[in-house]
């Protein structure tokens, strides 16, 4: 027999997966990695750090599930997205610490882009907001700030990539420095009509292209890793929100999912038609196969699961992520008690970078049941903030959510989600679907599945959640949630 190994490479954890044909897991491993904070509203990873325990869990996984590297017909990859590396091409050694998405150091960066008039070349020729989420000013920040990093850009003597292209190095041992089109997308850089570097947002970055990646299909064989003396083909490669679309197998136009993990990923799939968004929403590329784009709209919450563990490890109200759903369900609602959980700014449909994390209605009848409730209900409701701005957009009403991630093991907040979308919230029975959808990339590139529709066969619901809330309670939660938002803006 053989099996598809997928990288997930996230924001808090490296984790490795073996699946079979039927898109079932047969072992899985993972390994956390510091957050570093090197000041308020930095967010930093250590590259080293992240291809280490990559790397292990690759070969731990291998070893749980009693697999060798020759039983492996490709591997797939997906990563968080929009975080920055910056290496030397001769040594493969980082030239400082990655930037993660979270990070809003280039805020003011993109502010001066915005009053110089650049918003609209952005939005135009890359889909996206002028946002200090994305990877472009974070490169430019590391040539401006790293003594001599530009000349020796330039000579292309360094190599920039977001994870994918990072892991790729390091699997191919320098062999190759290629990014999937799904990534690139995020990247302030890749017009997503060309399908190709824009060197005009290159030159109003003071970026040279001898730096970038080649980019290459979501779908096809791209280089071969070495593992255990065996070269396995790499055959799949996207960002993780683009890979939970094709496992949750939204290979459709019309068909959306929300990803709960450390934030929540929105997108809605829009076929071949890059949708330009007039709601704050972004156009990204879903992925590229056999050459040609399709396109998703999509909308990001910034904090989704990182609150829990905020609740965790910075108050600790808990003592494991599991318990917050008992704690939360201790009181029968949120006690008139909201959190808005901006701790690194709001994302769609608001991106304010300046916006705070607050709690706003306590009083002293307040618990600590209403706060982790007040937490739970926040992931919901900006999740619901971003589907309303997205059913404008498209001019479609959502029939059901599909969701994914780790989140979604709560029945408390999916109930909660289905309550104020006031739509069916469908679970599947293979919650991993993000590495589950870059296993699909890669398995269809080699032929360990025929088609989308073979994949999506093997998709399958765990549980419907069904709104049972009324709309005037509804109506009453949304309006403090937004009262709360308006309050935690423009803070910083």
């Amino acid at each position: 027999m053989s099996f598809i190994l997928a990288l997930d490479q996230g924001t808090t954890s490296s984790r490795a997966l073996i699946f079979d044909r039927s898109g079932s897991v047969r072992a899985v491993a993972q390994r956390e990695f510091r957050q570093i904070f090197p000041q308020p509203g930095w967010v930093e990873h250590d590259p080293a750090e992240i291809w280490t325990t990559q790397s292990a869990v690759m070969h731990a996984v291998l070893a749980k599930a009693g697999v060798h590297a020759r039983d492996i017909a490709a591997i797939g990859i997906t990563n968080q997205r929009e975080t920055t590396v910056l290496w030397e091409r001769a040594t493969g050694q980082p030239l400082a610490n990655a930037i993660v998405w979270q990070d809003r150091r280039t805020a003011p960066l993109c502010d001066a882009l915005r009053a110089a008039g650049h918003a609209a070349t952005f939005a135009e020729k890359t889909g996206l907001v002028l946002d200090a989420y994305f990877s472009g000013t974070k490169l430019k920040w590391l040539l401006d700030h790293v003594p001599g990093a530009r000349d020796r850009a330039i000579r292309g003597e360094l190599a920039f990539g977001t994870i994918d292209a990072w892991l790729v190095w390091n699997l191919t041992r320098g062999a190759a420095h290629v990014t999937d089109a799904s990534n690139a997308s995020r990247t302030l850089l890749f017009n997503i009509h060309a399908g190709d570097w824009d060197d005009a947002l290159l030159a109003l970055l003071d970026i040279p292209r001898a730096v970038l990646p080649q980019v290459v299909d979501s779908s096809g064989v791209c280089a071969k890793a070495e593992i255990d003396g065996v070269r396995v083909p790499i055959a799949g490669i996207a960002g993780d929100q683009q890979a939970a679309l094709f496992g949750q197998a939204c290979h459709a136009p019309g068909l959306a999912k929300n990803t709960y993990g450390t934030g929540c990923f929105l997108l809605l799939n829009t076929g071949a038609k890059a949708m330009a968004s007039t709601n704050n929403l972004v156009t990204t590329v879903a992925w590229r196969r056999a050459g040609a784009l399709d396109y998703a709209l999509e909308g990001s919450v910034f904090i989704a699961g990182a609150v829990v563990q905020w609740l965790r490890d910075g108050l600790g109200l808990i003592r494991s992520a599991a318990e917050i759903e008992a704690l939360a369900a201790s009181v029968p609602d949120n006690g008139g008690v909201y959190l808005v959980p901006a701790f690194a700014g709001l994302g769609a449909p608001h991106w304010d970078p300046y916006a705070r994390g607050a709690i706003f209605g306590l009083t002293r009848g307040a618990t600590a049941g209403h706060i982790a409730r007040a937490a739970l209900e926040a992931i919901a409701l900006q999740s619901a903030d971003v589907l309303a701005a997205m059913q404008r957009d498209a001019g479609i009403t959502l029939s059901e959510l599909r969701v994914d991630g780790g989140a979604t093991a709560n029945n408390l907040l999916m109930q909660f989600q289905a309550d104020v979308l006031g739509v069916p919230v469908v679970r599947p029975q293979v919650l991993e679907t993000t590495a589950l959808g870059a296993g699909y990339l890669a398995g269809l590139a080699v032929g360990y599945w025929q088609d989308a529709a073979d994949v999506g066969a093997n998709w399958r619901v765990d549980r419907r959640f069904e709104p049972s809330m009324t709309q005037d309670r509804v109506a009453a939660i949304r309006a403090g949630w937004e009262k709360a938002v308006a309050r935690a803006k423009d803070w910083a």
